[in-house]
């Protein structure tokens, strides 16, 4: 069964919410001890930037205020490099990145169809 964009788009969403949930009330030195909120997280930040890449270029040109290039290439140095992730880096986007990537997909992209 193939799925539409607006489920992927939801998909980034949520997964974008979850990666608010799981760091909610951390410090980095919190999350840079804790494996478990760092996997939590991690993982959540691939699913957004696995399911930018099934965004059509049509939406990410009528978007451009979402970063696609930035948060695919963020899934894929955490895929492929997973053995050398800067967990700086990742808490950064985790207080400045995704709580604007959250309000732009709920204010602006079509995610009811």
């Amino acid at each position: 069964m193939q799925r539409d964009e607006t489920a992927f788009l939801l998909d980034m969403l949520h997964a974008a919410q979850d990666v608010e949930e799981f760091a909610d009330g951390l410090t980095f030195h919190q999350f840079e001890k804790s494996r478990l909120h760092q996997k939590a997280v991690l993982k959540s930040i691939e699913i957004i930037g696995e399911a930018a890449t099934h965004i059509t270029e049509e939406t990410r040109l009528a978007h451009p205020e979402v970063p696609w290039k930035k948060i695919i290439s963020m899934r894929n140095r955490l895929v492929h490099g997973y053995f050398q992730v800067d967990l700086e880096r990742v808490w950064n986007t985790i207080q400045r990145d995704i709580p604007g990537l959250i309000h732009t997909l709920e204010s602006s992209v079509p995610l009811n169809g």
